[in-house]
């Protein structure tokens, strides 16, 4: 359940008038250059580049490794691409380098087959090969895909990943994996470090151009296996080291397409030219939580967790601090994007993520919590019940959030700091467990396994001092491990099945808060190009950093004669 060190759902501190300068500076030169530019450039319609601003980078570097960490923002997106997609604004699965998967009767292989003619774009053929490279590489780099036993090119157009279990998010999880050429990476000496500087994929845009600090270009695939869906000429990222800086680039016409958090987005953005000025938040994105850390007591005590949360006011949090954008949650901890799946009887069961401070007042009386005579709560043993919230310093809009919390537990005599220090030490903290509680955001996947694994598995708990990558509230249960186990093993029926229980589980032992479904962010303006996904088109999100962003890129046009 890992927010990353810097997210695009955030709000960060900045150098306003220098990155702004910069950035319009940059989008002068290049209108003034020869007409690739948005924004009143000049030059026919087949040179004009989609530009999105990353409000979360102060500097670009030139790293096309997929691999990488620090990977430069589209290199899986639009360079490097999956065998399939799965797009959770509407559910779907759109065949992609596959053109159709089979997965074997006792659930312990899945076979693709794949897209035949798709050409890498140095013009060398994609082929099963390249799948099974690429998978070899990934484990031996990243590590992951335990259940992966094997996997083998049956012919060049057909590869088959062998399971060690019946294994049903398999599909997804190697689906949507992007596919490097084995060409090409089998002869890199060092894969983890090299930077990839001139990378070669099946993607729409491979072509990099004028690269700079604070800027670069990723021009058409010449060898693209769909020439027709290649409509703009490319694409322009920005650099910027906060939202209100990108923010402003955006409102002002300078860029199209943006997923950063806009504050009052009707009045600052779509009021300014209602015609051309969209946005849509599906909250179908992560869980947002509030993590008690479970290896530290109190907050190993499932009374004293869900005393807590009922204090919280979900619904301030969704209109105050997160402008009206998302909802509350409820006591299933499944974001809106799971609502197929969603047990209405377990939903409308519980109490503890409703908010009231009287229930949330007898709840900690009865949990050993009792006021003194100066309002505040002790435990049994005097000590106050007082703690830390911890989110980065970035993160505006979560911030609000855990003030709102913070407020809200004083009315109930409970003491919390917020602690804002930069994303990178917050996450170390997770990390290693020394944290007290934070807000974070969940796994997230196509089915509910992600979710429940990451938030109720034993076998994904650390202890202390020892690195989490998921679970930092390090909260264990056998009867999930065996749950998830046997959904991941099941059919339909059995995952719908088990995916209740484990409903009734969560809502039983509040392994973490469920604050709101986080919001997918994404605004355009469409005054130079349309096709955009919408809530009436839901053809993916409208998020620039997801698998289904290719979707969007193979989906837009420009507009005529602008």
């Amino acid at each position: 359940m890992a927010p990353p060190p810097v997210r695009g759902r955030s709000s960060r501190r900045f150098r306003p008038a220098l990155l702004a300068a910069t950035a319009a500076t940059a989008l002068l030169l290049t209108a003034c250059s020869g007409g690739s530019g948005t924004g009143g450039a000049q030059g026919s319609p087949d040179t004009r580049l989609l530009t999105i601003p990353r409000e979360d980078m102060g500097t670009f570097t030139r790293n096309f490794n997929p691999y990488s960490p620090k990977a430069a923002p589209m290199t899986r997106e639009a360079v490097y691409e999956p065998l399939m997609i799965h797009n959770p604004a509407d559910g779907k699965d759109t065949p992609w380098l596959a053109t159709s998967w089979h997965r074997a009767a006792d659930g312990r292989s899945v076979t693709f087959a794949l897209r035949e003619g798709v050409e890498w774009s140095d013009g060398k053929p994609f082929t099963a090969e390249d799948v099974v490279h690429t998978f070899a590489l990934q484990k031996k780099l990243l590590g992951g895909f335990d259940y992966l036993t094997e996997v083998t090119a049956d012919t060049p157009a057909k590869v088959t990943f062998h399971l060690s279990k019946p294994f049903a998010p398999a599909l997804y999880e190697i689906g949507g994996h992007f596919v490097t050429p084995r060409h090409i990476w089998s002869k890199i000496a060092d894969p983890a470090r090299d930077v990839n500087a001139t990378p070669v994929g099946t993607g729409p845009y491979t072509q990099v151009a004028a690269f700079q600090a604070q800027s670069y270009e990723l021009r058409r695939n010449p060898s693209y296996w769909q020439p027709a869906k290649q409509r703009i000429a490319g694409i322009r990222m920005l650099a910027f080291s906060g939202n209100d800086s990108a923010n402003l680039a955006f409102t002002n016409g300078e860029v199209d397409w943006t997923q950063s958090f806009i504050p009052e987005i009707e009045k600052s953005f779509v009021a300014k030219n209602p015609e051309k000025n969209h946005y849509w938040f599906p909250t179908t994105g992560a869980m947002i939580n509030w993590q008690l850390n479970t290896a530290k007591a109190p907050f190993d005590d499932p009374a004293l967790r869900k005393a807590l949360s009922r204090a919280v006011d979900r619904k301030k949090i969704a209109d105050v601090a997160m402008n009206g954008y998302t909802e509350p949650a409820d006591c299933t901890g499944l974001s809106s994007g799971y609502d197929a799946w969603r047990d209405a009887a377990v939903a409308a069961s519980c109490d503890w993520t409703a908010y009231d401070p009287k229930a949330a007042a007898t709840a900690l009386d009865a949990a050993g919590y009792k006021k003194g005579g100066d309002g505040k709560r002790t435990g049994e043993d005097g000590e106050p019940l007082a703690f830390d919230i911890s989110v980065g310093s970035a993160s505006s809009d979560w911030i609000s959030v855990a003030n709102i919390i913070k407020q809200n537990l004083a009315e109930v005599g409970v003491t919390a700091t917020v602690k804002s220090p930069d994303w990178s030490a917050v996450v170390a903290s997770y990390e290693d467990g020394s944290f007290d509680t934070g807000i974070v955001w969940s796994g997230n996947g196509a089915t509910p396994y992600e979710f429940y694994r990451g938030a109720m598995a034993k076998s994904t708990v650390k202890p202390v001092g020892e690195k989490a990558t998921e679970n930092y509230h390090r909260f264990g249960a056998p009867k999930a491990d065996a749950l998830i186990d046997a959904f991941a093993a099941g059919d339909t029926a059995t995952q719908k099945a088990r995916a209740g229980e484990l409903q009734r589980l969560f809502a039983a032992e509040a392994p973490v808060v469920p604050l709101f479904p986080g919001p997918e962010w994404g605004a355009y303006t469409d005054s130079r190009f349309t096709g955009w996904p919408t809530e009436k088109n839901p053809y993916a999100t409208l998020s620039n950093r997801s698998v289904t962003t290719v979707l969007v890129l193979t989906s837009l046009q420009p507009v005529p004669g602008k």
